[in-house]
């Protein structure tokens, strides 16, 4: 009798574990199968302090010329549309597990970027510039031999300056920054001696500081801004383009880039 309870209890355990092994591996290959966008709202993910593409005035609320474009599509598509600011460096992650469903911020098109996420057309045209103090001795980046230059940690400028060996090189340091304002105020304080940046950043940014700063001669590469979009997300994709292309080609699109850059510089 012992035996043959004890032959039933095992046959029971046995049977509990093949039915939750069975669960678990369902429930690995649901999560596996990506997220997506809702179908009435998308989530924009921003570094908040990166104007004029996206950043807080005053009173905290997120602006932005991103934040208008965004704005504006999304009345397009006859969606809802949110701003939730992020870790720049971390992103990408952030896009892939759901936290939110486009990156909407200045993005540049990359191929390793693209190998990891899908890209909207470009919307505006940029190339890295290095942004110095009108008092600067300094003229050209050969000139920074021996010199500390400042950038923002995971941005395209970090990239820009891995790919030109010989410049980074012949630097003495490179401080990294959690966004391009805190690199600049650190070049008005003289802690460094020139900060790599965006150019659409940095003229905007120096717009508001007339006369203080000056741009070197030359770039380190031209580049394309884009939406960054979730591999699974191939129809909101598509949705998504189909809005840009119809803001950009507006009047509603040109007066967007005319209040934050002074001209309709949108990729038409």
């Amino acid at each position: 009798m012992k035996k043959r309870l004890l032959l039933g209890l095992s046959l029971m355990i046995s049977a509990t574990m093949l039915i939750a092994g069975c669960s678990g591996s369902e429930d690995k290959g649901a999560s596996d199968a990506g997220v997506k966008v809702a179908e009435d709202k998308f989530v924009v993910g921003l570094d908040d302090s990166f104007p004029p593409m996206g950043f807080r005035d005053e009173s905290g609320e997120i602006v932005g010329f991103d934040i208008d474009l965004a704005k504006a599509a999304a009345e397009e598509m006859g969606m809802e549309v949110e701003f939730k600011s992020v870790d720049w460096d971390g992103v990408l992650l952030s896009l892939k597990k759901g936290d939110i469903d486009v990156i909407w911020n200045g993005l540049t098109v990359t191929e390793e970027r693209k190998a990891e996420i899908n890209f909207t057309e470009p919307y505006l045209a940029n190339r890295q510039i290095i942004v110095v103090k009108s008092d600067s001795d300094v003229k050209s980046k050969e000139d920074l031999s021996g010199k500390v230059l400042g950038l923002q940690l995971g941005s395209s400028s970090e990239k820009a300056l891995a790919s030109d060996s010989e410049f980074s090189d012949s630097l003495s340091e490179v401080t990294k920054y959690a966004n391009n304002t805190e690199a600049l105020m650190d070049l008005s304080a003289g802690r460094v001696d020139a900060v790599l940046v965006d150019e659409i950043v940095g003229r905007y940014y120096m717009s508001k500081k007339e006369g203080e700063f000056k741009v070197l001669s030359g770039d380190l590469g031209e580049e394309d801004y884009a939406v960054g979009v979730r591999k699974e997300d191939g129809e909101f994709l598509k949705k998504l383009n189909e809005a840009l292309k119809k803001v950009k080609s507006s009047e509603k699109g040109s007066a967007i880039s005319d209040e934050w850059f002074g001209e309709d510089i949108l990729v038409k």
